[in-house]
């Protein structure tokens, strides 16, 4: 067999192939070429690294050396992030006026230093603690102190400056540090002063004054009282109806009256009152705006503890109560204002043994209730024991004009005081659900046997025997010094037996003869004989105004009356 043909290769083809193999060859010889010097290279990368490496090291040693303790601290007045450039060069200026430099207050000097790179200048604020090294040069930030001497601020001149009132009574221009930038300083502001700086650092809340306020509304309404029911229709037209009816009241160019004052012996209702408005208008503002924000605001004031040592420290707290109620206000808010034992503060002026210190503290008041800004949508109430203390000026009309006696309860009051308290929620022994039919009527027949044993006249009810100057007598009964809070003293007193009786075993539930004791402990073993002043404000309400002689007390002989006659209601 024959071979197959072979391709045959022409001469220029063979050449063609040759010359793109040598031309390969030579490109692998420029490959390796350019391999070696690129391994070179890299080994230099790799020494210059390693040399870098090791500077970066020491560096960082001495850096860090840099913030070594000891440090000297310094206070920054102002800074500056500026960078120097020709057009400053040509007009002469020094680099320290240009570029990035901290003001500080070291030593007491105003000295001029740099910012170490450690730290980040833009980062810095005028009132910071910055720590010095040894160059004098900024390494470390500590940040605003928080502490300094209280003052408050009279008047904005701009972002940057503030009037303030200083202790000394002396008024000074001050700048704002940068803990107090962008925040809106108002007229009343109470804040940090550093006296080294002549910087305010910080805003101070207003605990001396807020201390004594409360401003949730109560959780008190007028159901919560009994016994006053004419007191409160009184104060419901005296308070509501202006808030309610505005337009009303302006259609008769008739002024809503701007305070009110309740009066009487204590334990009677006064500060319920008082709890029971603000709760009343909160409710009444959420009905006439639903869905809105709008609520109500009781700020009770207690009295003795506003008073301060301090000369104007207690009028200035006054001013600060006021301006908080004002503000509330503003957005149609009810504000209820209860200043509590007013006597405590707004005294006749001219009485003080000590201090007089009511001169500067009655024209206060007068002034925020008469001032040239408005008290509207706020209502001050005041409450007292001793209404013949308060300064006449108070009282006066178009200050506290409305006043309202809150006496002590009669025979009707104490039924619906002790209704109140004795309710369906109580256990009740069974022996008295027997005889009355039903827990309600047990409950109801308790309430006539301790009415019994207060108002009953009867020698067994007998509490006091007083002579009066004229050589007439009159016998006064437990139920004259009857006040709601000694209610709610008594039936407390008896569930406390009614629990002893059913830890011993005597039976469970309240009956009769717990109340009964109750009110015997109350009036003969617990209190002492009532003061002169108190038996002056009973006989007063009985329309008797003499001179007492003396007061004997009498004792009382049964205490179980099975059939009382009670007085005429």
């Amino acid at each position: 067999m024959s071979e197959p043909n072979q391709p045959s290769v022409k001469p220029q083809d063979y050449e063609r192939i040759l010359r793109q193999l040598n031309v390969a060859n030579d490109n692998r010889r420029n490959l390796d070429r350019q391999l070696r010097a690129a391994g070179d290279k890299n080994q230099k990368l790799v020494l210059a690294l390693q040399k870098a490496k090791s500077e970066i090291e020491h560096l960082r040693v001495a850096l860090s050396q840099e913030v070594a303790p000891p440090l000297n601290s310094a206070v920054i007045l102002d800074v500056s992030t500026g960078e120097m450039t020709y057009d400053d060069l040509a007009q002469g200026k020094a680099p320290a006026e240009i570029e990035s430099y901290l003001d500080v207050l070291l030593s007491g000097r105003r000295v001029r230093i740099t910012c170490s790179p450690l730290l980040d200048i833009t980062t810095l604020k005028p009132g910071m603690t910055v720590l010095l090294n040894d160059q004098t040069q900024a390494v470390i930030s500590l940040g605003f102190e928080s502490y300094g001497e209280i003052v408050t601020v009279r008047e904005v001149l701009d972002d940057a400056h503030v009037v303030v009132d200083l202790a000394n009574q002396a008024k000074s221009v001050v700048r704002v540090s940068g803990a107090l930038a962008g925040e809106n300083l108002s007229i009343g502001d109470t804040v940090t002063f550093d006296s080294k700086t002549g910087m305010i650092c910080g805003r101070v809340p207003h605990t001396d004054a807020q201390e004594l306020v409360l401003e949730e509304v109560p959780d008190i309404s007028y159901a919560n009282i009994g016994g006053l029911s004419s007191q409160i229709d009184q104060i419901r037209d005296a308070v509501e109806l202006p808030f309610l009816h505005p337009e009303i009241f302006r259609e008769y160019n008739l002024t809503p009256p701007k305070g009110i004052l309740l009066y009487g012996p204590p334990g009677n209702g006064k500060t319920l009152i008082a709890k029971a408005v603000a709760n009343s208008l909160a409710a009444r503002v959420e009905a006439l705006h639903p869905g809105s924000k709008k609520t109500g605001y009781f700020l009770n004031i207690k009295g003795p503890e506003l008073l301060d040592k301090y000369v104007g420290e207690t009028e200035r707290q006054i001013r600060d109560i006021f301006t908080a109620a004002r503000e509330k206000a503003e957005d149609g808010n009810p504000v209820v204002v209860f200043f509590d034992e007013m006597e405590s503060l707004f005294r006749t002026r001219g009485t003080g043994r000590s201090s007089d210190i009511e001169t500067t503290i009655v024209p206060q008041l007068l002034s925020e209730i008469d001032g040239v800004e408005s008290l509207d949508n706020v209502i001050v109430i005041g409450a007292t024991n001793r209404e013949d203390m308060i300064d006449p000026a108070v009282l006066r009309p178009g200050r506290l004009d409305i006043k309202i006696r809150i006496n002590r309860p009669d025979l009707a009051g104490a039924r619906e005081i002790f209704a109140l308290y004795l309710n369906d929620s109580l256990p009740v022994a069974q022996s008295e659900i027997d005889r009355a039919g039903s827990a309600q009527a047990a409950l109801e027949a308790m309430i006539e046997v301790g009415l019994a044993n207060l108002f009953a006249d009867t020698v067994a009810n007998l509490y006091l025997r007083v002579n009066l100057a004229d050589g007439s007598s009159i016998n006064l009964s437990r139920g004259d010094f009857l006040s709601g809070a000694v209610i709610r003293n008594i039936v407390d007193n008896a569930k406390k037996f009614a629990i002893k009786a059913q830890l011993e075993g005597r039976g469970r539930g309240l009956d009769s003869a717990h109340l009964v004791e109750a009110i015997r402990v109350e009036f003969e073993d617990q209190v002492e004989t009532p003061q002169i002043s108190e038996i002056e404000d009973v006989l007063a309400t009985l329309d008797i105004r003499q001179r007492i002689e003396s007061v004997t007390p009498a004792k009382a002989g049964s205490h179980f009356l099975p059939e009382p006659s009670f007085p005429k209601e």
